[in-house]
């Protein structure tokens, strides 16, 4: 009879649980609708002009030198697939650009930009048609994830397709409200790793150390790049498309200066996150095999732990600023440029800026975290809730 009523009890305790989940679920639908439902600022005149998908059906003319290079522009014969003009064929070019433009080859799909006004089109070709692509490699890489992972990787699934949803519809209507960048990525980190440690966790002492320190960790990122913006006098606008950035300040006053902070809060997020649950996952073994250890014994055991982990996930985020700046790197490198040049030019300095804070955030956010686990799992019965 006893154990009927616990199990009476304990369905009903998830029961309330879900309803108070299903609440927040539909309030926080209601205010990412809220967010998004702002009138954005024209800064281009795009009257007319739309991109459509089309397939090259011949080659009118070509670019192609003899030692492999292009030069000048391809004039290609295409049809339209998409927009007013679907089913036609018309005769456009395609620059031979790096950044716009095709090399364009018969049965090739590319996405034209045109501008219609009556009978008159003006068109040329954008670049390569790779929506499914994209589409094919993110669905290849949740397939496997879900595979290998099993369960746990369906929820990673979720978690990432949630950060990405936050990402586009929290973070960025956020800003564009002329909230503080550096405010709005903290929500947005709160948020996702709350989400994301609820999946992989459920509800338990563990998610809930795990979502503290890693919210611990990301602002001791950003407050580290406070720290060295200050000091070296970097900031928010020396990054190099400043010029158009200040374009959205002039327009709708939103505060530029604080995007490079907001974004490397973002960057970390991952790394730290994963310190985070690794530390808490570790520590929660650690106390259900010796109930009996004492606090100090605890925290000495998961600092053990965690300093494996720390060492290995700190180069992450070096490794991982260092690689996105190969290309200004090697053309530092190629010019033979002077060391004071190099150590002081701004790219440099936010890219250096960038790997220590990430790092800091990641060093510091271990005892933090084990502190925070230490005193969320002693004298508990850790076994049943986490």
């Amino acid at each position: 009879m006893q154990n009927k009523n616990n199990a009476g009890l304990r369905f009903s305790q998830k029961a309330v649980w879900r309803c108070i989940l299903g609440v927040i679920i539909v309030l926080f639908g209601v205010f990412v609708y809220q967010l998004n439902q702002v009138d954005k600022t024209e800064l281009v005149v795009r009257t007319g002009q739309t991109f459509e998908k089309a397939e090259v059906t011949e080659i009118l003319q070509d670019n192609l030198e003899d030692n492999g290079t292009r030069v000048g522009e391809q004039k290609v014969r295409v049809r339209m697939l998409t927009g007013v003009r679907k089913g036609e064929e018309l005769e456009i070019t395609s620059s031979s650009g790096y950044l716009f433009g095709a090399a364009c080859k018969v049965g090739m799909k590319v996405i034209v930009m045109q501008s219609v006004a009556g009978d008159t089109t003006i068109a040329s070709v954008y670049t390569q048609d790779r929506e499914w692509v994209i589409y094919i490699f993110a669905a290849l890489y949740l397939l496997a994830l879900c595979a290998i992972g099993g369960r746990q990787g369906i929820k990673g699934c979720i978690g990432l397709v949630f950060t990405f949803f936050c990402v586009i519809f929290v973070y960025l209507p956020l800003i564009y409200r002329n909230v503080s960048p550096f405010g709005a990525a903290v929500f947005m980190c709160f948020i996702t790793t709350l989400v994301t440690m609820y999946m992989i966790g459920g509800a338990t002492r563990k998610t809930i150390a795990a979502t503290a320190g890693t919210v611990a960790g990301v602002v001791i990122a950003g407050i580290s790049a406070w720290l060295f913006s200050m000091a070296s006098g970097i900031t928010g606008y020396n990054v190099s498309d400043i010029e158009t950035l200040m374009t959205l300040w002039n327009t709708n006053g939103i505060q530029v200066g604080g995007l490079l902070f907001s974004g490397l809060l973002i960057s970390c997020l991952g790394a730290v996150m994963d310190v985070a649950m690794s530390v808490c996952s570790s520590m929660y073994e650690i106390y259900n095999q010796n109930l009996a250890m004492s606090r100090a014994d605890l925290f000495k055991a998961g600092m053990h732990v965690a300093r494996d982990m720390m060492g290995t996930d700190s180069n992450t985020l070096i490794l991982a600023f260092a690689g996105s700046s190969v290309s200004m790197l090697l053309l530092d490198y190629a010019y033979d440029l002077p060391y004071q040049q190099i150590i002081n030019s701004n790219n440099i300095g936010i890219a250096i800026m960038q790997g220590l804070a990430g790092s800091f955030g990641i060093v510091l956010s271990v005892p933090l975290t084990v502190l925070i686990c230490t005193v969320l799992y002693h004298g508990k019965i850790v076994k049943k809730d986490c």
